[in-house]
């Protein structure tokens, strides 16, 4: 505006003034930018911290992972400790006279006892027999049953069950079977809190060591390292080394 005295022009700015401060706007941005990038170096300690962590986690969720498997796999003979008891009120408290899948698909493992042996055909599984005991056929599967190849302690003898021994057989477990063969109840039991009844079928499952192969020359060292979850003759469950498991079949049932 044209004028004396307090008269005065305003001047709009120019264009050349409003490009220099976008790009001084722009060039802060990108410093910004490159001030918050990570570095080749920065970015490699991040991912090694993380793996130390997860070395450091994942072995704790793991053996939660597998203490969770084996009190399952123990509350699972407890309730079988229980139907047992409810099928002996029942039959003038004498063991079901019942076999395992071992007994079915391998009977020479009692060649030693013709007698038993050939009783074996003409008796029944004793998950079968307690079926109408227990509330569900799933107290019959270990948590961690993983299957088998070879018996654990004679691994010259095959017994194959994938991908799971229950999925298999319908049972994780195994029956000492001489208690149904001598026809035992009860009170028979010398020494009950340490006669194993029930156990399961492969020390791996628990165990710190992979299964057993047959015909397996790592044999000895291997089974030292399984854990087996057992139900004894006072309907006590407990998890034990083989070498305890050894003791309670070396303990004489009557």
């Amino acid at each position: 505006m044209a004028g004396s005295g307090g008269s005065f022009v305003k001047k709009r700015p120019t264009a050349t003034k409003g490009f220099q401060k976008l790009a001084v706007s722009a060039k802060s941005m990108n410093v910004i930018g490159m001030r918050r990038a990570f570095t080749l170096i920065e970015l490699l300690v991040v991912i090694a911290i993380i793996a130390i962590l997860a070395a450091l986690i994942f072995p704790v969720f793991a053996r939660a992972k597998a203490s969770a498997k084996k009190t399952g796999c123990l509350s699972n003979l407890k309730q079988q400790g229980g139907a047992i008891s409810l099928y002996m009120a029942d039959y003038d408290d004498f063991f079901p006279h019942a076999v395992d899948p071992i007994d079915k698909t391998r009977p020479e493992i009692w060649d030693e006892i013709p007698e038993f042996r050939d009783r074996i055909p003409f008796m029944p599984l004793l998950h079968e027999v307690l079926l109408a005991y227990t509330k569900s056929q799933e107290v019959n599967q270990c948590p961690g049953d993983t299957g088998t190849v070879a018996k654990d302690d004679q691994p010259f003898i095959p017994f194959a069950s994938s991908p799971s021994m229950y999925a298999t057989y319908g049972t994780s477990y195994f029956f000492r079977t001489e208690i149904a063969f001598k026809s035992l109840t009860s009170t028979s039991f010398r020494l009950p809190a340490d006669v194993n009844v029930l156990f399961d079928g492969a020390g791996h499952w628990h165990g710190d060591a992979p299964g057993m192969e047959l015909g397996d020359r790592d044999y000895g060292s291997k089974i030292q390292k399984y854990r087996y979850n057992v139900l004894f003759g006072d309907m006590h469950a407990k998890s034990l080394t083989y070498d305890r498991l050894a003791e309670a079949w070396a303990t004489r049932l009557d």
